[in-house]
């Protein structure tokens, strides 16, 4: 409360009252001048008694004070487009909500990488396809997506101007460096990147230099330097890395289908495994796709040339490279407030992401939050069931850490979970409280049958070690080997529960491990999937808007305030590929090492499979399918690959709430 009393007793300049004195008539000094009114509170609650259509736009060119990363000599600068209430005009100071993308001018036409290296598709051709218009609906939702940007940039996408602006808060939209009209170069994650938007916060704080589009200098002399970043994808991860610099200002980040380590978005375990749906997308590609400034290819050709080399296609390794690009390692850092949210069917940028970021801030007590939903990469605002209560969160959430209100935000469960589509539930943590790891073994089948899993009892004698094989089809997708669960399949080993007596949840990461040998072939990767199994209507992460726009904030002409939301377009199947998870068998002491395998020989191999929150209803069927190339992720070899399992050593650990119990 002390803080809030001082931001309001400093809120506004003096007005002077009256006309000005005469020259030959000496006056008293006027009387101190009041502060104007800050935006009315009701409810420890902003209310939007500021105009949209009258608040005051600008663009400022903000100097990235040592950095240079197109190497001209001269210091970086971002473009900041920025709206305010128009009272700011007149002393009124009111803290940023800020997104930083290097999505606001479009994208280049970029090939991805060829993955077929058997030569099957020599030219990549099945991998074209044109980013930003895949992310837009995702990212900005059904109306008022941005394209190229002009000087001035009007509207402005989204919902926070009709939303916040209203209620006494600057939006402020950060060009990355290398797209736009920002300077500089893109580098898919390295510090320069991160340089750019806190640049911004130094800048609302005082500490960094803004221009005008004629070279006068800018203040920002009507901010609180109270600063909340938020956005979805890479306008998620750059507030990720920005909150690991632990730059003062930065009261709150907001990440939505955010990274968290590179080398996790584009590798898995010492495996090259591409984001979902982009397959063959890289570092490089990336980098090349968001460099839309002008003169971009001939001022940054040589440092995109460089990503290509270094990101390392060969052994997949965890490098340098991939290390500077980690912000879980100055997870240390984070001093804003966090509230996380990421999609359960999110295969672009995977849980793991959203989950190791959870579990780092979690150590270190930062105050957060989570949302998980049943979409895919999505925008958590462009739910019609759940946008009510997505900006009643959000609001408060902003209001408490960049207002001071002590509005309660923080005593309300920490974690919204949707279990099944439209089902949401609150919870006091996640995973969910009573969650305990389960041992499942794994038993071979006979004849044309699968093999069973089944909960691990005690220590007693060991069967006789049994030995079941399959071989790597890289034509067949992980989905079309996931059927038929009950016949055996030449190119896959499937592990099957006896029906569920009760609804079992996961909550978590699940692990596998495996015992097996490689031989007759040259792919590497070990990939597990979690399936449900029996016949459901469930979410995979498809949408369909609604004809009728909800209206949200305050619009203006072109820029409504309305906008058309979503709902889940269930899907009824036979089975769902819950999670997957991949090893390049060649790292399995370390995804910084390749040691190559003696064909043939047994080796233990453990790892991660994708974090998740689902329910197998009673009845259904809990299988775990083992295979090699998983088609849609990793890279593709020649057909061939022969992989020998040893069942009575492999195991799978599943996260349950109430463990064990719920399989008896």
């Amino acid at each position: 409360m002390n803080r809030w009393k001082t931001i309001l007793l400093t809120l506004a300049l003096a007005v002077p009252l009256g006309a000005p004195p005469a020259a030959a008539e000496p006056q008293a000094p006027p009387p101190p001048a009041s502060p104007p009114a800050p935006a009315p509170i009701e409810n420890n609650e902003t209310q939007p008694v500021h105009s949209r259509a009258d608040a005051l736009t600008e663009t400022v060119f903000v100097e990235v004070a040592g950095t240079d990363s197109d190497a001209d000599g001269h210091p970086d600068r971002v473009a900041v487009d920025i709206m305010r209430p128009a009272a700011t005009a007149a002393g009124l100071k009111v803290p940023v909500i800020m997104e930083a993308s290097p999505y606001y001018a479009g994208g280049n036409d970029v090939a991805n990488h060829v993955v077929d290296l058997d030569g099957s598709d020599p030219a990549g051709m099945e991998y074209r396809r044109n980013k930003f218009r895949d992310l837009r609906e995702q990212m900005f939702g059904d109306a008022e997506q941005p394209g190229a940007r002009s000087i001035t940039a009007p509207p402005f996408p989204g919902y926070y101007d009709n939303f916040f602006v209203p209620r006494g808060y600057a939006v402020a939209l950060v060009e990355s460096l290398g797209s736009g009209r920002s300077t500089g170069c893109p580098t898919t994650g390295l510090p320069n990147e991160t340089a750019g938007p806190k640049a911004v916060i130094d800048w609302l704080n005082g500490r960094a230099k803004g221009y005008d589009a004629d070279g006068n200098e800018v203040r920002a002399d009507w901010s609180t330097g109270n600063v909340g970043m938020i956005g979805v994808s890479y306008n998620g991860t750059l507030p990720n890395a920005v909150a690991a610099t632990g730059v003062e200002g930065l009261k709150t980040i907001v990440p939505i289908a955010a990274i968290s380590s590179w080398y996790d978005y584009y590798r898995a375990n010492g495996g090259v495994v591409a984001p979902g749906g982009y397959q063959g997308e890289d570092a490089d590609v990336l980098a090349r796709y968001v460099l839309t400034r002008q003169d971009g290819q001939q001022v940054c050709g040589a440092l995109m040339d460089a990503i290509g080399r270094d990101q390392d296609r060969v052994t997949g390794d965890y490098s340098r490279f991939w290390h500077e690009r980690d912000y879980l390692k100055d997870v240390r850092k984070v001093r804003a407030a966090v509230f996380l949210v990421h999609g359960l069917n999110d295969w672009n940028v995977k849980t793991g992401q959203a989950v190791q970021w959870w579990e780092a801030l979690a150590e270190r007590g930062v105050p957060r939050k989570i949302w998980l939903h049943q979409g895919a990469h999505f925008n958590p605002f462009n739910f019609a069931s759940r946008n009510a209560e997505w900006l009643r969160q959000l609001h408060r959430w902003f209001d408490h850490h960049l207002y001071g209100l002590p509005n309660g935000v923080m005593d309300e469960p920490q974690a919204d979970v949707e279990h099944g589509p439209g089902q949401w539930e609150r919870h006091a943590a996640w995973p969910l409280p009573g969650t305990r790891d389960v041992r499942l073994a794994l038993t071979a089948g006979s004849g044309e049958s699968t093999g069973t899993l089944s909960p691990r009892h005690g220590h007693g004698a060991k069967p006789a070690k049994s030995t079941e094989a399959f071989i790597d089809a890289p034509a067949r997708t992980a989905e079309q080997l996931a059927e038929n669960e009950t016949i055996a399949d030449p190119n896959r080993l499937a592990y099957l529960s006896q029906p569920l007596a009760q609804d079992v949840r996961l909550s978590g990461t699940p692990q596998v491990k495996v015992r097996a040998a490689f031989s007759a072939g040259r792919s590497p990767y070990l990939t597990a999937l979690l399936v449900d199994y029996g016949t459901d209507a469930r979410a995979h992460g498809r949408v369909a808007y609604g004809a009728t726009p909800v209206c949200y904030g305050q619009g203006v002409p072109g820029d409504t305030g309305c906008a058309r939301l979503a709902e889940h377009v269930p899907v009824t199947a036979p089975f769902k590929i819950v999670t997957r998870g991949w090893l390049d068998v060649r790292n399995r002491h370390s995804a910084a090492r390749t040691e190559l395998l003696r064909e043939g020989r047994f080796h233990d191999f453990v790892f991660d499979l994708q974090p998740g929150d689902h329910v197998f209803k009673a009845g259904h069927r809990i299988g775990v399918v083992l295979l090699s190339t998983d088609r849609d992720f990793t890279l593709r070899l020649p057909a061939g690959t022969r992989v020998e399992v040893r069942p009575d050593d492999s195991s799978v650990t599943l996260p349950l709430v109430d463990g064990r119990r719920t399989l008896d």
